[in-house]
């Protein structure tokens, strides 16, 4: 548990949180929910995860809690950016029910719960106080498919840059196409190789094909690239 956590589990001291929703009207009902409650002390309510990533850089609170379909970035890669951060609040994952891979790819991305639209306000307020505490809260995920399957593992922009380099893109090409540089690529490249359990592109290919049904193989002529 981080030191924020620890400070907002101090008995008596309300837990401090942060809003980000795009939706306007759910914003502002969060915000009075969590405002009622004197287990909490709202921070921050923001509609973007722009915003979001800047209030955890100038406030300090212990859970965030984000919309899965934030404009622009998205909740999954919000989530991996906070990560990397020091001593970087927890993160639950607001979202509509029914899809399982949501909470599945949450906490593939680092979430520390996931709480469904369709539950009561109270269960969310639970949840959240349940977080702060160190706990993680999520509905029935399987997680041995997610150790058993390692495109599981893999980061929203790893899973792009290996679709794009089962399409044939080189390096460069991958770096133009993505808007990032070449250095960038070549690290991406590494920590999805080391993910797969792979040592070149080629296998790296060959790992993708084999996991898309009804998929055929493609001749692999482009050289590996260092």
């Amino acid at each position: 548990m981080s030191a924020v956590d620890k400070a907002s589990s101090v008995a008596g001291q309300p837990i401090k949180v942060a809003l980000a929703d795009s939706n306007p009207l759910m914003l502002s009902a969060l915000s009075e929910f969590f405002d009622r409650d004197p287990r909490f002390s709202l921070v921050a309510s923001v509609g973007t995860a722009e915003s979001f990533l800047e209030i955890t850089l100038l406030s300090t609170f212990s859970v965030g809690i984000v919309d899965w379909t934030l404009p622009m970035l998205g909740g999954e890669r919000l989530i991996e950016i906070i990560r990397t951060q020091e001593n970087p609040p927890r993160i639950v994952v607001y979202a509509q029910g029914g899809n399982l891979d949501i909470p599945r790819q949450a906490m593939a991305a680092g979430a520390a719960g996931y709480c469904s639209r369709s539950e009561p306000p109270e269960y969310l307020l639970d949840t959240v106080a349940s977080i702060a505490k160190g706990g993680m809260v999520f509905p029935f995920v399987d997680v041995r498919d997610l150790r058993q399957d390692p495109m599981h593992s893999l980061t929203k922009r790893e899973r792009t840059l290996l679709i794009s380099l089962a399409q044939g893109r080189t390096n460069k090409e991958l770096a133009r196409d993505h808007g990032i540089s070449l250095n960038t690529v070549k690290f991406h490249l590494r920590n999805l190789f080391g993910k797969l359990s792979v040592s070149n592109r080629a296998q790296a290919i060959a790992y993708y094909y084999s996991t898309q049904s009804g998929q055929k193989l493609p001749l692999i002529t482009q050289p590996d690239e260092s």
